[in-house]
């Protein structure tokens, strides 16, 4: 138990830190990209303004913000001659007129011709041709292209976030093998008081069990020397109780400590099923209950037989205890990658159920406690026991009925 909550506490961190670095990551990447676009529109905005030519610096006042984060204008003294671009005006045809590649050498003319009928063919204002940002402006009977080269800066883009990247997934790693490394500490002092607590209930139990055998043996003889009378017989029902109830705590605890006995064989499911079904049938039938078993032949899975057939004993002996006068009671047995049990039955009160809560230990329904020959012990032993071979239960309802699944892996 205290190995699945660590192995849990670790899958939660994770999930956590993957999502929150992701997280990071999609935010640094998204304001990384719009401010690379937004740097390239405004250079392809100042040539399209000064009709296709880099216009003259002016020095412009910074912020008093800029200016105490050092964050430099966008255009500078030196923009205008780092800045490689061209201009392809098109006329209403979109045919080209003239082309102003001045400012670029590593481009032939096909390539502009091809650039220009891409970006026109888009018919959109701003976008990307390969590695030029374009910017599409109406011009003297026709439109004005201005195309700046942004490789550079997009190179520069996607090294900061390969680096960003591995830096978060090395992070992510690192905090991982640490939670990991210290999860086993994190999960002692839990680890310690359950111990403990499972030790006090073996404990307790064993320790119970020689006054109980000693009031049950001194109530034989009294029943031999006085006769039986009403007295009596309640004091020997609630020893009995009380002795099955030690029992029950014991085999739960016997289960939380994992000392079943780790058997795993090919068995035939659908015959464990149906003999436990065929035992119940009786009971059923003198509470005025009808049990109808639908069970697919032949499905086999590996574990221990026998804990199996107490599986499904407790589901049954939970719905016979627990359904509706003259209800029914479904036991339904099919194969869905793997063998899958459903034991249903009428319940009127269903609504009123807390699904959440009934493989808790001696928790019932009845808010008055009332002793139906259940302590609220079964469905954990079940719950224990699907747990122990790693199957899994869990309570379901619908209108006028409650279930339980459990899955045969």
């Amino acid at each position: 138990m205290i190995g699945s909550l660590r192995k849990k506490f670790i899958f939660v961190s994770a999930a956590s830190i993957l999502l929150v670095f992701a997280g990071i990551f999609s935010l640094f990447a998204v304001s990384t990209l719009t401010q690379l676009e937004r740097t390239l529109d405004t250079l392809t905005d100042a040539v399209a303004s000064n009709g296709g030519q880099f216009p003259e610096f002016e020095p412009s006042e910074r912020s008093p913000l800029a200016e105490w984060l050092a964050y430099p204008d966008v255009i500078t003294e030196e923009t205008q001659f780092s800045t490689r671009f061209f201009v392809v005006w098109l006329d209403g045809t979109q045919q080209i007129e003239r082309v102003n590649m001045d400012a670029v050498a590593s481009i032939a003319r096909t390539e502009i011709a091809d650039y220009a009928h891409k970006a026109a063919a888009e018919g959109q204002s701003r976008g990307w041709v390969a590695a030029y940002r374009y910017r599409s402006v109406p011009a003297e009977d026709g439109t004005m292209l201005v195309f700046v080269n942004g490789s550079m800066q997009r190179n520069m883009t996607f090294r900061q976030l390969v680096t960003a990247f591995l830096i978060l997934s090395g992070s992510a790693v690192l905090i991982l093998f640490l939670t990991v490394f210290f999860s086993r500490r994190a999960v002692r002092p839990i680890e310690q008081g359950y111990e403990k607590q499972k030790q006090f209930i073996t404990d307790a139990s064993h320790e119970l069990k020689t006054p109980l055998t000693l009031i049950l043996s001194n109530l034989d003889i009294v029943e031999e020397e006085c006769g039986k009378n009403e007295w009596l017989d309640d004091i020997r029902s609630e020893g009995e109780r009380m002795r099955l109830l030690i029992h029950k705590m014991v085999e739960l605890s016997r289960m939380d400590e994992g000392a079943l006995p780790a058997v795993c064989a090919d068995f035939d499911c659908s015959a464990a099923v149906s003999d436990t079904v065929s035992e119940f049938q009786p009971l059923a039938a003198a509470r005025g209950l009808s049990l109808e078993a639908e069970i697919e032949a032949g499905l086999t899975c590996r574990g221990e037989e026998a804990l199996v057939r107490r599986l499904t004993a407790i589901l049954l002996d939970n719905a016979v205890k627990y359904c509706d006068p003259d209800g029914a009671i479904r036991v339904r047995l099919y194969h869905r990658h793997h063998p899958v049990l459903l034991v249903e039955n009428t319940c009127a009160q269903v609504d009123a159920l807390e699904l959440d809560r009934l493989f808790d230990r001696f928790y019932r329904a009845d808010k008055a406690r009332t002793f139906s020959g259940s302590f609220g012990i079964g469905l954990s032993i079940a719950q224990s026991i699907a747990s122990q071979y790693h199957r899994g239960i869990r309570a379901y309802k619908r209108e006028g009925t409650i279930g339980f699944r459990v899955d045969l892996k």
